[in-house]
């Protein structure tokens, strides 16, 4: 067997999971694009700025997703349906939230949620909740009265608390007071790239001490090089990342946002999803990801690049979904 054949065989008999993608769900090409590339799973999100309603909405409309594309999609409730998917050849929904802005403000509502599949849970998207504060709010003041029973209510029910848009005082208390280790589904260190959105080695250090995960994130404005960056430049940030937290506690969080249009991204970057307000750069239109693994068809490149730089065949099972795996077993329980 040839290199490459043996590179591609460890690939195609690796789980591959993407700790987030929020790609257009109503566009076909997403799920052709999930299949040819062999991901085993996807945190998909269903609820950004979306309030209670809606979020039932948007949850209704994956019901019906998985009743037509059924040949190709699974709904993932438990680490067991990961396996069953990789076993029949499709790719696992895991039900997704960037922000807990849906329970609005009743706790009970998790509940609700979680009976209806919702495993991963965002406390904050940028901007202050009741739950606690985002990354981009003017003053971060933690986690409120609300966020602590919400962090201990999710810790009770098995939803995986995820802090990537979360604020860095607001982060560091969510990981301290949750029982369970929590995730970093789509970022990197900011002391690889100052941004924002990026997490301090201060959170880093916390989320290892207690067992947490980190995706790496390849949205180009979150990589040194933007909206030029390429499938080696995003291995520089799990190489960035690996060397910070170590081997297992890094994972892949792609934040894909396939075949999403401009208005998308307006909406995004609202105030609160309802005030339009200019963002600091421009995206192209349309937005791709990092050349060499624009799509997910494409993600087996992530795992050859990973072999290219001296990662060890475990090392490389473990940053492509065996260390999510880990997690998910954690939090959700078996």
């Amino acid at each position: 067997m040839s290199k490459a054949a043996g590179n591609r065989k460890l690939y195609d008999d690796t789980i591959v999971i993407d700790g987030l993608n929020v790609s257009n769900w109503d566009s076909p090409n997403v799920y052709d694009s999930l299949h040819n590339g062999g991901v085993t799973a996807i945190n998909a999100t269903v609820a950004v700025w979306d309030g209670f309603r809606e979020t039932l909405d948007n949850i209704t409309d994956w019901v019906h997703r998985f009743e037509e594309r059924g040949d190709r999609l699974l709904q993932v409730g438990a680490v067991a349906d990961i396996h069953k998917a990789k076993a029949e050849g499709k790719t696992g929904v895991i039900l997704g939230w960037q922000n807990a802005a849906p329970i609005e403000n009743r706790l009970d509502r998790l509940a609700l949620f979680h009976a209806l599949g919702v495993r991963v849970i965002q406390l904050t998207y940028n901007e202050r909740n009741l739950l606690g504060n985002g990354c981009y709010e003017r003053t971060d003041d933690g986690l409120s009265n609300f966020g602590q029973d919400a962090v201990r209510e999710m810790n009770r029910l098995g939803i995986l608390i995820d802090l990537s848009h979360v604020g860095d005082r607001t982060t560091l208390e969510a990981i301290d007071l949750s029982e369970k280790p929590v995730a970093i589904t789509h970022a990197n260190a900011r002391s690889f790239f100052e941004h924002v959105r990026n997490k301090t080695d201060g959170a880093l250090k916390l989320l290892v001490e207690k067992n947490g995960v980190i995706g790496a994130n390849a949205f180009p404005p979150f990589l040194r090089t933007g909206f030029e960056s390429t499938l080696s430049d995003y291995v520089d940030a799990i190489d960035d990342l690996v060397e910070r937290a170590g081997i297992d506690h890094v994972a892949i969080g792609t934040d894909y946002t396939q075949d999403q249009p401009a208005s998308f991204f307006n909406w995004l970057f609202a105030q609160q999803g309802t005030k339009y307000q200019e963002r600091p750069v421009a995206y192209p239109d349309p937005l791709l990801h990092p050349a060499g693994m624009e799509t997910p068809d494409r993600f087996s490149n992530i795992a050859t690049v990973l072999i290219e730089r001296g990662y060890r065949d475990e090392d490389v099972v473990k940053v492509l979904g065996g260390n999510w795996l880990r997690l998910f077993g954690e939090v959700w329980g078996e």
